[in-house]
């Protein structure tokens, strides 16, 4: 059953949010991927499992990110399930982050910037969205425009 949506967002919005999230799940995807193996290739194994490591830390962020926004839209049927999920999403995401710092710093501290360079894979995925977009809307208006 789907959740139903509120007065002011009609379904051609949340086709729209719903498909640029897919962009960025596959973006986050790749450049998590090619940025892996760069680390590999310029520093090595240690390197690389850290910036994949921050990088699946940012991707799940990511999606409790989304989940954290749909529940506070009031999208999310049961509300306090929903809260009480919000809140120790919110938690986990530090406690996970700094657990996963605390281990890669005293493992190498070399290490540590391919952990924090992979939590900004989603960043990089989002610019690039971004320009995606502006690329699309300014074609779109060229078109009408013609």
């Amino acid at each position: 059953m789907a959740a139903s949506l509120p007065p002011d967002q009609h379904p051609a919005e949340n086709t729209f949010y719903t498909t640029v999230y897919r962009r960025l799940i596959v973006l986050v995807a790749a450049l998590a991927l090619a940025g892996t193996v760069a680390a590999g290739i310029r520093y090595g194994l240690t390197m690389a499992l850290s910036f994949l490591a921050g990088a699946a830390i940012a991707a799940l962020n990511l999606h409790w990110l989304k989940i954290t926004i749909e529940a506070m839209g009031g999208q999310l049927p049961d509300k306090a399930r929903s809260a009480r999920g919000v809140v120790v999403r919110f938690l986990l995401r530090y406690l996970l982050i700094a657990a996963a710092a605390y281990v890669i710093f005293k493992s190498t501290a070399n290490s540590v910037y391919g952990f924090f360079a992979g939590l900004s894979v989603p960043v990089g995925a989002i610019l690039i969205e971004a320009v995606n977009e502006t690329f699309r809307a300014l074609r779109t208006r060229s078109d009408i425009q013609e």
